[in-house]
């Protein structure tokens, strides 16, 4: 290891403390010999670096984004919702961590093996439950007598939400999550065993005026076929690949070749006041503010973008070209 460096304030102040009796010189080679010991805990064994986990953040920063519309669509009210944590825990640990009572929904999410846990607080569920049902979204704590009919609606809600988290991950792997069971007891689960890493990732979730969190539970099997392209070097090929070839540039405009656009030529303008349109009638003229021998504009989308002359084609009326305009108001001369 490459010795530490000090400044010339750092030296002066250590003589001094020597020299003064502050410090004792053989204290400090003591210290020099004795052996660096850290403490590793084996039950929370980090399987995952921390460039991982800050892709795996990014991940679900884009997801929660996606959930955020997702919701507020769905329920019609604000909400909002955010990364508030990513950590790598003990499975046991995360089961200790959520209510004995609260909403899990178990997801698989093919080709990756083994399943996914979403743990919605029920602060957040009920809220969500209330606005379905027509109410102002007050949460509602009754986990223990759900009905049939809140249950449907509750996992119909939750498994929508299912295009949004493989939109997430698509920039990784392609997967087709699907909803596989929903539970309210935490001790009804055990997909891995009680000491296996899992990533939990937690979502600060605001609906209306009820807080709570949304935490995902994601097993090291799940993401060990992946792992290689959890890494910054992946993202960065990644995004190297995605650089367009001259043939989808080709592609690419040709599609734009083929889009309809609106075209509008205006004869001139004109403005009256109000009493004045209201006192019109049949026979009455509008001076416009366009002379008869200049040319007239041709607006695309509402842009002035060619001179035009009208005139007659095949018994229609027509505009012919006379030439472009290059910017700035054709007005100004």
């Amino acid at each position: 290891m490459a010795d530490e460096v000090l400044s010339q304030n750092e030296i002066d102040a250590l003589l001094s403390a020597i020299s003064s009796g502050e410090m004792d010189a053989n204290e400090l080679k003591e210290e020099e010999n004795d052996k660096k010991v850290r403490v590793y805990d084996f039950k929370r064994a980090l399987r995952f670096s921390k460039d991982q986990i800050r892709s795996i953040s990014r991940i679900h920063d884009n997801f929660a984004r996606l959930l955020s519309t997702y919701f507020s669509a769905q329920l019609r009210t604000y909400v909002h919702i955010s990364v508030a944590s990513v950590d790598q825990i003990p499975y046991e640990e995360f089961i200790r961590s959520i209510p004995s009572k609260t909403i899990l929904n178990v997801y698989s999410v093919e080709p990756l093996d083994g399943r996914m846990i979403f743990e919605f607080n029920p602060n957040i569920s009920y809220a969500m439950l209330d606005r379905m049902l027509g109410g102002k979204g007050t949460s509602v704590n009754k986990v223990d007598n759900l009905t049939e009919i809140e249950t449907t609606l509750m996992s119909q809600l939750f498994e929508n939400a299912l295009e949004n988290l493989q939109e997430a991950w698509s920039s990784v792997v392609e997967i087709d999550p699907i909803l596989e069971d929903f539970e309210v007891n935490p001790q009804f689960l055990q997909l891995v065993s009680p000491n296996e890493t899992v990533v939990v990732v937690s979502l600060d979730t605001t609906i209306g005026e009820s807080t709570g969190m949304i935490n995902i539970c994601i097993p090291h099997v799940v993401l060990e076929p992946i792992i290689p392209k959890l890494s910054v070097h992946y993202w960065m090929q990644n995004d190297k690949k995605k650089e367009r070839k001259p043939e989808e540039y080709e592609s690419i405009s040709k599609n734009i070749e083929g889009a309809k656009m609106d075209l509008s030529a205006r004869l001139g303008e004109s403005q009256i006041t109000l009493e004045e349109l209201m006192f019109l009638s049949e026979n009455d003229t509008i001076l416009l503010d366009q002379p008869i021998d200049d040319p007239l504009l041709l607006y695309v989308d509402d842009h002035p973008k060619f001179h035009v002359q009208p005139g007659k084609k095949k018994h229609k009326l027509a505009v012919q070209v006379i030439d472009e305009i290059q910017g700035g108001d054709p007005n100004d001369g």
